[in-house]
Order: C-alpha cells, then structure tokens, then sequence
C-alpha cells in the first residue's frame, strides 16, 4: 500500500543502528535506544509557530523510547490486569471543574457531566478556522473504548494508537509498564532521527509530495470539511502503517498527538535560551508558570491560565493550511484532564545501567 522509505532514511537508520553506545545494549522488546547528545532543539524557520522559537541547543542523556504510539491492545491489556477507569470513563467532577470556570458559573444540567470526552466531526463545508467548537463536540459515552462516541467500536483497530486518553491515563500506563512519559526535548530528539534542522522526521519532502511515497497519516484535502484519504486513512492508521524515521520510529509525524511530560508554556525556549549555559536534560517550566501567551501561539487556551501538558507530533487532523504540526519542532499545549479522539502517547524509559 505504501512505498518504502527514501534510501536516504534507509542509510540514516543503519548508521543510528550502529552508534557503540546502542549496539549489544539489552533493550526491552518494543523498544529503542536513542544514544544521547546535543542538537538543536525548536525552529526559526518562516513556517514555525512562534512558540518554536528560538533554536537553541540541549544535552540529553541516553534514553529508551517505545516504538510506536501505545495501541489498543496494549493499552486493554493494562486495564485487564489493573481494573483501571480512564477519565472519559468517569463522571465529571463539578466541584473541580468550578475552579476552573469564572466564579458564578451556574452548574451545567447532569446529562453534561456524564462521562463522555471530544469528538472530531467534519464540517459540511468551509469554515473560521479560529472556532475549534464547529468541529470539536463533547460526546457523552465517548471513551477508549468507543473513540467516536456510543455505537462506535476498537474491535478493528487493535493495533491502532489509543485514543481519548487523558494525560493522567497515559501516567498511568507508563507506571504500570514501569516506564514514564518522555520529556518534550526527548520526544523532538527522537523525531529527528539524527537530522538537524529538516523539516520533517524523514527530511523535507512533503508527506504526500506527487509522485512520491506516503510518510506520514495527515489530513490531504480542505480541513474540516473533505478529507481525500490519499494516504489511506480518514483516522487513526495502523501502527507500522508508514515508514519509520532513522531511530526506527514509527508515528513520530501525524497519526496520533503523543503526550509528553512537561508543563506547556508558550515562551519555555525564549526563556530557556537565555540561560548562560546549555541546557542539559531539560523537564519543562516549574509548576506555575504557562500562564503568559505569545502572539500566534498555537494552542487553544479554553480557560485562562489553566495548566497545560505538552503534546508532540501532529495527528491525522493536520493540514499544511492548518497547523502543519507534523514536524519535530511543532508543539501544542492541551488540558491534562481531556482526551480527544487524535491524542495518544508512547513511554520511554530510563536505560538499565
């Protein structure tokens, strides 16, 4: 169905393979070993969000990262052993949710604190591209289990990406599995796949350039009203569904958002630039800070001031003329507490010494 990777992608892969440091290392099946070291982290490109500036070089140490997204099995597998309720599972706490709504916000009717989450619906035609709500519905009864709301089903999609997680069911699993979530500086090392300042984890040729092979599960068409499909999908995609980047990654770019653990906060490398020394293994800003927005930035700030994770990687609802955010620099800062029908997750983990 898809055309093998650019032997470019090919060469980089066999010479990330053979770094002394990831040879004859024991690593966990499904997993890889992503050798540390220093690289240029976000963009100044014309094409980068302002929240991608500036470039700036970090240190990382040597660290494990999963192959793919966690998929459905997987993650059903986790709920087996532990009998654990994600979020979406779960009624909506109005005391906590009134602290963060303007005070005096009246309590909204009970059918709209059952257990449900957001769900992606198309738009019949063109729309303001700045109002998620025309295509963003919160879906009662919509959960892992039915991405898309009641009626719909992962009986299909066992090897796809999990989906509608919140931030702490990704927690949750990392736990269990004895692994964590990545930082962002690991996640956006990793999607480089050892190239420096390309524009996509496999260089910078289009992901669905005429002619050439499809890298990448991407929205081709007009977002939010047709999605051609010329890649194959209209959702989620198998894992393995698309070449892997250089480290042998899949789904570093679209498919599925990834959860990583850092606060989210717009201006986190205009800050961190100014730093006299390099920054070595870099966690995001300390608690408290997020609360200041830049101009463009790209992530929706559905109440002001709330806490934000940071999200990696683009989804299968990224267009060019949208938010092109398949690119390793591209980052989102979305509510802990809400899992949506693009956002997933994979763990990394810390190498055995």
């Amino acid at each position: 169905m898809f055309a093998p990777a650019p032997s470019r992608v090919v060469l980089l892969f066999a010479l990330a393979a053979c770094v002394p440091a990831a040879c004859g290392a024991a690593v966990p099946a499904g997993m890889v070993r992503i050798p540390g070291g220093e690289f240029t982290m976000g963009s100044e490109a014309p094409y980068a969000f302002p929240n991608e500036a500036p470039e700036h070089t970090v240190r990382l140490s040597t660290f494990l990262l999963d192959i793919d997204p966690v998929t459905n099995e997987r993650y059903a597998a986790f709920v087996a052993a532990t009998g654990y309720v994600t979020v979406a599972e779960r009624p909506v706490d109005w005391t906590e949710m009134q602290k963060q709504l303007p005070p005096g916000t009246p309590r909204p009717p009970e059918v709209q604190l059952a257990p449900g989450s957001l769900v992606f619906r198309p738009t019949t035609g063109p729309v303001d591209l700045n109002d998620l709500g025309q295509w963003w519905h919160w879906t009662p009864g919509a959960n892992w289990r039915q991405p898309e709301g009641p009626g719909s089903s992962i009986a299909d999609r066992a090897n796809h990406p999990v989906v509608q997680i919140a931030y702490e069911d990704a927690e949750a699993y990392a736990k269990w599995a004895g692994k964590r979530l990545p930082t962002e500086a690991e996640w956006e090392f990793a999607a480089r796949g050892g190239l420096t300042r390309a524009r996509y984890a496999w260089g910078d040729l289009e992901p669905h350039a005429p002619g050439g092979p499809h890298l990448a599960n991407t929205w081709t068409g007009e977002f939010p009203y047709r999605n051609t499909a010329t890649d194959g999908f209209t959702g989620t995609s198998p894992v393995g569904a698309f070449p892997a980047n250089a480290y042998g990654l899949h789904d570093m770019a679209g498919n599925v958002w990834n959860w990583c653990s850092d606060r989210y906060a717009a201006d986190t490398f205009a800050i961190r630039a100014k730093q006299p020394e390099m920054c070595g293994n870099p966690f995001g800003p300390a608690p408290g800070a997020g609360l200041r927005r830049l101009p463009g930035d790209p992530s929706p700030e559905d109440v002001p001031g709330q806490l934000r994770r940071v999200i990696k990687g683009g989804s299968f609802l990224c267009n060019a003329s949208y938010c092109e955010s398949y690119r390793p620099a591209a980052r989102r800062g979305s509510p802990p507490d809400t899992g949506t029908s693009h956002v997933s997750f994979r763990c990394a983990a810390d190498p055995v010494p």
